[in-house]
């Protein structure tokens, strides 16, 4: 599952914007809005995810879910629970 969290903080990491990231991942830039949109997990097409999933990690993002080791070391960021979060209400 992803998030449009950490979709909007892959493309923070690279450095680009939406529409780089539609370009990178092949897919349409409303789309990525969509999904940047979302409410938490985001929800489409399966075919689409897995682009964005396997687009950004080709780009060298690992998108890390709850609880899951990072696997390659590397530099990133994790969100940590709300409730060990200093500023959980922003």
């Amino acid at each position: 599952m992803v998030t449009s969290g950490q979709l909007r903080a892959a493309r923070a990491l690279l450095g680009i914007d939406q529409r780089a990231l539609a370009a990178l991942v092949g897919i349409s830039l409303p789309t990525v809005q969509r999904m940047e949109a979302s409410d938490g997990i985001v929800r489409g097409n399966v075919d689409t995810l897995m682009k964005v999933i396997e687009g950004l990690r080709e780009a060298g993002i690992e998108l890390i879910g709850d609880n899951a080791p990072s696997t390659d070391g590397g530099r990133g960021v994790r969100l940590l629970s709300a409730e060990g979060s200093a500023h959980a209400d922003l």
